[in-house]
């Protein structure tokens, strides 16, 4: 067991390593781009960019059904049974489902395009870029498809390749289109873009399984499973959204739009940039953890380690935010922005809390548990939404970090209650005591440099990176 532990904390630690450094690179990318739009399209580039962007995630989201995710778990489940006919049985189903959602999603919008273009534009000028728009609604149908059958199936390397290569050459692309072209290169440069990941997905492909003959009705019942999961987590993540959505619109009428830019610099500081981490990691968690769902034990060893290799990494990460908490916003923002470092701090406590809610919340995905997910994730949002208002009310900016602190607090403790009671799981000692020394680590930090106690500041952050730094060798060696 021992080297098993150890082989899952490389496993872990690799995965990070390698996602991370994916998901780096498209965010340069990302700066590239809208750098490029700013200076050769300006305001107007960025808005077109923005509303069409914005709309092509809605339609896949509403249209996919989620089975990029949820269907990670079929595939790790049939790969688990060292049967490789029912993995190729369950590729090809994955495969036709998502062609069949493509194609859906791209005669959605082809029907909704002057409804679109009314909505968004309030004419119909861009009726046909809402047409031109589905062509790249079906291409991520089809790249999400391969997404999920490469992260099933264990091939994290080609996955990450996909997403690396794809977005470069997008990018590549892109880049004449915007400067020939320049407003009329919006368009263009989305489809380039999902066209190259569609490509290198193609490309990359998993081939070890040959493509199965599986009648309709067998691809519609093997598909159940996984597509009923994909709608929960639809509408649980569409919750979410509508929560946001929510906040924003109530802090722009009652505190202006300023307020929002402020509140939206700083989540993104917390939830995003330290995100990148918890994406990383459940590249390999998740299918890892599917494979086992039906075994306690191992459910438990599993969520316990994850749980240790996270916080080993997350502890002097979120210490060092805090610290260089100045730093970080005048690289990003200006200076203009300070007045978000409290709320960014409070908030960095609270991504400890999500690391752990993290860990835990994947069960309830592993073990197909689509109502428990939405009901958890349905009631985070209202919380979310509730303490945000309550909390700005109350203490304003520095409001919206504590509010995100006790908004995990809660959903931590929900969660919990779901692996602990209904799952009857448990998580190992040196998991709550790791979990107990980041957010001593992380308050005190903060409370140095809330007191102006730099030196007392660095010292923690030393220690903390020290500590990190020898668990996450420990753990590699184990």
């Amino acid at each position: 067991m021992a080297a098993s532990r150890g082989n899952i904390s490389r496993m872990a630690m690799k995965a990070m390593g390698l996602f991370g450094g994916v998901q780096v690179m498209g965010i340069l990318c990302s700066i590239i781009r809208t750098k490029l739009v700013a200076m050769w399209i300006g305001p107007v580039g960025i808005g077109l960019f923005g509303l069409f962007n914005n709309a092509l995630e809605m339609i896949s989201t509403g249209t996919n059904l989620g089975i990029r995710s949820s269907s990670v778990r079929d595939i790790s489940q049939a790969l688990g049974s060292h049967d490789s006919s029912l993995v190729a049985r369950m590729v090809t189903v994955v495969r036709k489902w998502s062609m069949w959602l493509g194609l859906a999603g791209a005669l959605i919008t082809l029907s909704l395009a002057p409804l679109l273009s009314r909505l968004t534009f309030g004419d119909s000028t861009h009726i046909w870029g809402f047409v031109t728009l589905s062509i790249a609604v079906l291409l991520g149908a089809l790249t999400n498809g391969e997404y999920a059958v490469l992260q099933g199936t264990a091939r994290l390397k080609r996955l990450a390749s996909v997403t690396l290569w794809g977005t470069i050459c997008g990018l590549a692309v892109s880049i004449p289109l915007f400067y020939w072209l320049r407003e009329r290169s919006i368009l263009p440069s989305i489809i380039a873009y999902a066209a190259a990941l569609a490509i290198f997905a193609w490309v990359f492909r998993n081939r070890d399984y040959p493509t199965a003959q599986v009648s309709s009705r067998d691809t519609f019942d093997m598909g159940k499973g996984f597509v009923k999961l994909g709608i929960f987590m639809t509408l649980g993540n569409f919750a979410t959204i509508l929560a946001s959505y929510a906040f924003n619109a109530w802090l722009n009428v009652n505190a202006g739009t300023e307020q929002v830019g402020f509140y939206q610099a700083g989540y993104t500081l917390i939830n995003k940039y330290t995100g990148l981490i918890l994406t990383a990691l459940g590249m390999e968690y998740y299918p890892r953890l599917s494979q086992v769902a039906d075994s306690r034990l191992r459910l438990r060893a599993f969520v316990s380690q994850e749980i240790n290799v996270a916080i080993a990494i997350m502890a002097p990460v979120v210490a060092l935010f805090i610290l260089l908490r100045e730093v970080v916003v005048w690289i990003l923002y200006t200076p203009d922005f300070n007045v978000i470092l409290t709320f960014v701090s409070w908030g960095m406590i609270g991504t400890v809390l999500r690391t752990v809610s993290w860990c835990l919340a994947f069960t309830i995905l592993a073990k197909g548990d689509g109502k428990t997910y939405l009901w958890t994730e349905a009631a985070s949002a209202v919380i979310n939404l509730v303490l945000n208002i309550v909390f700005y009310r109350w203490w304003g900016l520095t409001g919206l970090g504590v509010a995100f602190l006790v908004s995990y607090l809660l959903y931590t403790l929900i969660v919990a209650v779901v692996y602990f009671k209904q799952y009857r799981l448990s998580v190992t000692r040196a998991s709550l005591y790791n979990l107990l020394w980041t957010l001593a680590v992380a308050a005190g930090v903060m409370a140095a440099m809330e007191g102006g106690l730099l030196p007392l500041a660095i010292a923690i952050t030393a220690v903390s990176i020290a500590v990190g730094v020898r668990q996450v060798i420990v753990l590699w060696r184990r």
